[in-house]
């Protein structure tokens, strides 16, 4: 064994793998710091009243964002990778169906807002982060990059992105800015990284994509993407529908208290979405290759993330309190309680985000809209019920069920899937031996 792993050092493909993952796992990293550092000091300075209604204004954009990325996030590293020589018609055609898919966002939105309890102040927020979603078209660089294994380029642009963010948000809470500078600022973000990578593509020395449109790929992209459109709705919905709840049915100050916890759960999220990135291009040529190398590597992929979703849980678990104090200060108190218990869904998130990849591949996007679906809707149930009884905690059990339904049970309840649910098992399993 410790022959074969030495042997790895000099694998050309093994090395280029490597090296992409360190480049995201480094970009993620500052990522993290800088939201544990700038972004609770910005929680801090908000409190949890304003940075509840922040929050919330994100969670709502959110739901509606998946229907601007058209679903093409993993088809579109799919069809790159198999078919190069179509960059141009690829790129070009899913940047403009990215652009329409934001304006009917921005449609949508309009006609929605009426209907809820916001003021005009903070419908004026979701119209101002929905604006950007329209430079979000040009993550399909991102894509291409992400073909070619090439992660060093999308790290440096997010890394610019991010410090020039944090720059800027330290800088408001200096002057003690209002909450729409910190709106406005998302919105920013978005822009900025958007022309980032465009102008890294162009660096490159690659044609300009922006000229190409064709319908019939269109179509044909469309067509295997629909189900992903719908899934990724529904999976922001029921990754985000626990805010809007607790802060229709509780008020802002909860909702800013849930959401101080949340985001200390999804910061570990990255880690699960940078390896199945990552991996992705070759689990793809191993399947064009060789079915059993296939599977071998899918179930690593899945033993890797298992392990490492429940090691983190476990750490979380014990040093919650202490880090929700430490970072927001006691007036987020009650967030440790909820931080212990949701931190649990990240093994079901890992289980879930590596699972899509293996739906693309075996073209079963049907089923991962069917197990969201699913998840969507006994969160909302669940919150329905536990948010009025137990508050945020409730929220945050919601949360834990629902994402092990979606993630990893419903695999079980179908002839087609239940290799997967197996493959799962076995990670589980695994870290049971260890």
């Amino acid at each position: 064994m410790l022959s074969r792993v030495l042997a790895l050092r000099n694998h050309k493909g093994f090395k280029k793998y490597l090296f992409n993952t360190n480049w995201l796992f480094a970009e993620q990293g500052l990522r993290i710091l800088s939201g544990l550092l700038v972004g609770a000091w910005v929680a801090r300075y908000l409190g949890p009243d304003q940075f509840g209604v922040f929050s919330y204004v994100l969670a709502f954009t959110a739901i509606f964002a998946g229907i601007a990325k058209v679903g093409l996030d993993g088809i579109m590293v799919r069809e790159l990778v198999n078919h190069p020589e179509r960059r141009n018609t690829y790129l070009g055609t899913a940047f403009w169906l990215k652009i329409f898919g934001a304006f009917i966002v921005m449609g949508l939105m309009a006609a929605i807002v009426p209907f809820t309890s916001n003021d005009d102040t903070t419908n004026l927020f979701i119209f101002i982060i929905a604006a950007g979603l329209v430079f979000q078209s040009f993550e399909v660089v991102e894509f291409y990059f992400q073909s070619k294994v090439l992660a060093k380029i999308v790290s440096i642009c997010k890394v610019i992105q991010l410090a020039l963010s944090s720059i800027i948000k330290i800088y408001l809470v200096f002057i003690e800015a209002e909450l729409i500078w910190f709106v406005l600022l998302t919105a920013f973000d978005t822009l900025s990284l958007g022309f980032s990578y465009f102008i890294a593509y162009r660096l490159e020395k690659n044609p300009n994509f922006l000229k190409y449109f064709d319908f019939s790929t269109a179509k044909e992209l469309l067509k295997d993407s629909l189900p992903l459109i719908f899934s990724s709705i529904v999976v922001m919905i029921y990754m985000r529908i626990d805010q809007i709840m607790i802060k229709e049915m509780l008020g802002n100050s909860e909702a800013g208290i849930y959401s101080g916890a949340v985001r200390l759960t999804e910061a570990f999220y990255f880690v699960p979405v940078i390896v199945t990135t990552s991996l992705f291009p070759a689990i793809l040529k191993a399947k064009k290759l060789n079915e059993e190398v296939y599977l071998l590597r899918l179930q690593r992929l899945y033993n890797i993330l298992v392990i490492i979703a429940i090691g983190f849980s476990l750490l979380m678990t014990f040093l919650s309190d202490w880090l929700i104090l430490v970072l927001y200060g006691q007036v987020y108190k009650e967030a440790g309680h909820v931080l212990m218990i949701s931190v649990w869904a990240s093994i079901f998130v890992s289980m879930g985000t590596a699972s899509g990849k293996w739906y693309i591949v075996e073209n079963f996007q049907r089923f991962k809209l069917i197990n969201v679906s699913i998840g969507a809707i006994l969160n909302v149930g669940l919150n329905l019920i536990g948010i009025p009884k137990y508050g945020i905690t409730g929220a945050a059990w919601a949360t834990l069920i629902s994402y092990f339904f979606a993630g990893y049970l419903m695999d079980a309840t179908r002839i087609t899937t239940r290799s997967n649910f197996c493959m799962l098992t076995k990670s589980l399993y695994l870290f049971w031996k260890l």
